[in-house]
């Protein structure tokens, strides 16, 4: 009967009890599934930021400076650092919490580093999971920050309200940004570092590739030096306001597209556990010999295969 306790610990904002479920759900623990559709209900309210962009743009640093001011609008404010696994352990690096080391002392500051374990865009898969115990344990700002691994960084948009993307001056980040397609999906840019020299030039580019993509929110381009709190007011308001845009009417439609990309990674999941339990592994082996001997092609393959498994949907 210990598990209801856990739960009222966890929705009555436990922190103890917060981190060791979303150690279940980052575990794939099996005791996760009953643990989330039991505080789902408890969830909905919560507003998500989501900080992306290159490695090295100082992302955690721009987090540190950014969230005391955010505290004075949320209460409680949930941090989920995805960082780089471990090729030892698949665990999370603690880099951002050693550069967050200010934020740990904050009241109503809760951080937690979770492994990508090989998920690409950097959000690690049991991230989402995550947010819903964060909003069940009182949390009503949550912030994903993300390692920049190229073009799959736009998973971040199924996770957040509010995307930023951070870029740098130096390295071309601008240009490397356009490329990735996170102009795309950024609601925010933010050119970091911008006293090292070049920003003009930055800002003067993203500004144009903005121009020539017209939406109907234009994504406000933050100068900042986040090192020295520059452009840490700047980048406050423009979340202001885009929350102001969003719920004016896009903020539904943003969130139910999240859950159905929620629902569809849960199906695609089961149905790939279902697929290869009993005998998938050595009806794969059989078709592999049979590829092996050009007897067919692999979509041939592919699609005996599934007749033979016959899937219960």
């Amino acid at each position: 009967m210990e598990e209801p306790i856990e739960l009222e610990r966890l929705l009555g904002g436990d922190e103890r009890a917060l981190a060791r479920a979303i150690s279940l759900v980052e575990d794939r623990d099996p005791r996760a599934r009953g643990l989330i559709e039991q505080v789902f209900p408890h969830t909905g309210g919560a507003y998500r930021l989501g900080i992306t962009g290159p490695p090295g743009v100082g992302k955690s640093t721009l987090v540190d400076r950014l969230v005391p001011g955010l505290l004075a609008d949320h209460r409680r404010i949930g941090i989920l650092a995805c960082d780089p696994s471990s090729p030892f352990s698949q665990g999370a690096l603690l880099g951002d919490r050693i550069r967050m080391r200010s934020l740990a002392r904050e009241e109503g500051v809760f951080i937690r580093s979770m492994a990508t374990r090989g998920a690409l865009g950097g959000l690690a898969r049991a991230a989402f999971e995550a947010s819903l115990l964060l909003e069940a344990a009182g949390f009503g700002l949550i912030i994903f920050e993300t390692v920049g691994v190229g073009q799959a960084e736009v998973e971040i948009v199924e996770a957040a309200d509010t995307v930023i993307v951070v870029l740098t001056p130096q390295s071309g980040d601008a240009i490397q940004a356009m490329k990735a397609g996170l102009m795309e999906i950024a609601d925010i840019l933010v050119v970091n570092k911008a006293d090292l020299g070049g920003a003009d030039a930055a800002l003067q580019n993203l500004e144009s590739a903005l121009s020539l993509a017209p939406r109907e929110w234009k994504p406000p381009v933050i100068r900042a030096a986040a090192e020295k709190g520059e452009g840490i007011p700047e980048l406050k308001r423009a979340i202001d306001r885009h929350r102001l845009y969003l719920e004016g009417g896009p903020l539904s439609e943003r969130r139910r597209a999240r859950l159905r990309d929620f629902l569809r990674r849960i199906i695609a999941e089961e149905l790939e556990r279902r697929l290869w339990e009993g005998q998938g592994p050595a009806a794969l082996d059989r078709k592999a010999e049979e590829l092996l001997a050009r007897r067919a092609s692999p979509y041939q393959m592919a699609e005996e295969l599934l007749k033979e498994l016959r899937l219960a949907l």
